[in-house]
């Protein structure tokens, strides 16, 4: 009798800790998404990447006419959504709009540009530049800035410099001018993450 009741409680036990393992095996599942060690490679390199399309650009001078590829009669980016003023489906038609293609497209990342600058009242305002959905939690971002000055000429369809400048009468361009000579300075934000 001692001996069955031994061998009920050990069985009980087994069964008691085995269902415990289940319970807590499935409470902690292990997704592509989970972060891991190779997900936050995968974060930095991402991010890498972001800073690299950044500092090219700024050292090929891209950027900044990136930031000016302005049409003012549409008051738009050259090709952007005609509903939103912003790109959505594809990067801009320029060199950096290039870049960024090479470099996250192909890749299989997603990406959003944004444009952060200071309006009249000091209050920092964002400007979707490039804009591909919500970015998910995993998202990194690089950032640059760049100074623009009245005398920086809006960029054509094809890259080239126009004879408008921010400091034209009846310039629609939609970064505004703070101050006498320095127009505004504008932080170019890239945010990746994987599809």
């Amino acid at each position: 009798m001692r001996g069955q009741a031994h061998t009920l409680e050990a069985t009980v036990a087994a069964l008691l800790l085995l269902t415990s393992l289940i319970f807590a095996l499935q409470m902690t599942a292990v997704t592509p998404l989970s972060a891991s060690t190779s997900s936050q490679h995968i974060e930095n390199q991402q991010q890498a990447i972001g800073q690299g399309v950044l500092a090219t650009a700024a050292r090929t001078d891209s950027l900044k006419p990136a930031v000016l590829y302005w049409n003012n009669s549409t008051r738009e980016f050259h090709g952007a959504n005609e509903n939103l003023g912003y790109y959505t489906s594809a990067p801009p038609n320029n060199t950096f709009g290039g870049m960024l293609e090479r470099s996250f497209n192909d890749e299989g990342i997603a990406y959003n540009v944004y444009l952060r600058f200071q309006n009249l009242d000091g209050e920092s305002i964002t400007r979707r530049y490039i804009y591909n959905g919500v970015p998910s939690d995993n998202a990194v971002t690089a950032t640059r800035t760049i100074t623009l000055v009245d005398s920086d000429p809006l960029y054509d369809e094809d890259g080239n410099p126009t004879t408008t400048s921010l400091q034209t009468e009846n310039v629609t361009y939609p970064i505004p001018d703070t101050g006498d000579n320095l127009h505004n300075t504008v932080r170019v934000e890239v945010v990746a993450w994987r599809i």
